[in-house]
């Protein structure tokens, strides 16, 4: 952790690679909307994280697509569910040599593609995903996450989080929480590499790219939450938040 957030230069240790995992997979699978990128099976998510590690590079963060979704992303929760079975066996591959990240969120876990639970009126239920972003903290920290990282932009998500870990006996366990996650056409491919079911959009919970000032609260909020890092996404278009994030977290 030192390493990764050690400042004055850019080096692989600054770096953080994407890995998807994919139940059921015999052999991996092209991300063809990404070229080079592909959908993994346990055995060359193994391999693909020890290559990172031996590249220097900082982080890998761990994406699953499980072969069972329903309305509440139950397989996110579950000890032997997709992504807590790829953290687990990247945490024993690479022993400590860089950090294991995992993405906390439940879009790659319902069968709607959102990324909390819905109301009856199809609205996602804020409060109620909180109850499930806890619980799934503490089972990918006790699967072997360096790093839990809540995606989905629900209000109170990162002092949901915290206090699980907290209760649970996870108090080094980080949170790299995205803080400013603006709605952006710019995440197709990655809903490419999760098979994503997603129905609508999510611009009820996402950021409005035409609102800096909300962004800056939305960081504020997510450090004074207990957030140990944050992340503007995504990063390329919105220069000028990073740098608001960045003074803001000094």
């Amino acid at each position: 952790m030192r390493r990764f957030v050690r400042e004055v230069d850019l080096r692989p240790r600054h770096l953080v690679q994407p890995l998807f995992y994919k139940e059921g997979l015999a052999r991996p699978a092209a991300v063809d909307s990404m070229p080079g990128v592909a959908q993994l099976d346990l055995d060359s998510l193994s391999e693909a994280a020890v290559a990172a590690a031996d590249a220097g590079v900082g982080g890998v963060m761990l994406f699953a697509v499980p072969q069972q979704r329903d309305a509440c992303g139950t397989a996110a929760l579950a000890a032997d569910g997709a992504l807590n079975v790829a953290v687990a066996a990247v945490a024993e591959a690479v022993a400590g040599r860089t950090l294991v990240m995992a993405d906390l969120c439940l879009d790659e876990f319902t069968d709607h593609g959102h990324c909390g639970v819905l109301a009856a009126d199809g609205r996602v239920a804020n409060d109620e995903t909180l109850l499930r972003y806890a619980d799934m903290g503490v089972a990918l920290a006790a699967a072997g996450a360096d790093v839990v990282a809540p995606s989905g932009m629900m209000d109170g998500q990162v002092a949901a989080i915290r206090a699980a870990l907290e209760a649970a006996g996870h108090q080094d366990t980080a949170i790299l929480a995205y803080a400013a996650k603006f709605a952006s056409a710019f995440y197709g491919p990655f809903r490419d590499a999760v098979d994503s079911s997603l129905v609508g959009d999510r611009r009820t919970y996402q950021q409005d790219p035409g609102n800096r000032r909300d962004a800056r609260r939305e960081v504020r909020l997510d450090l004074d939450e207990g957030a140990d890092m944050v992340m503007v996404k995504p990063a390329m278009a919105y220069l000028d938040v990073i740098s608001d994030a960045a003074a803001m977290s000094e």
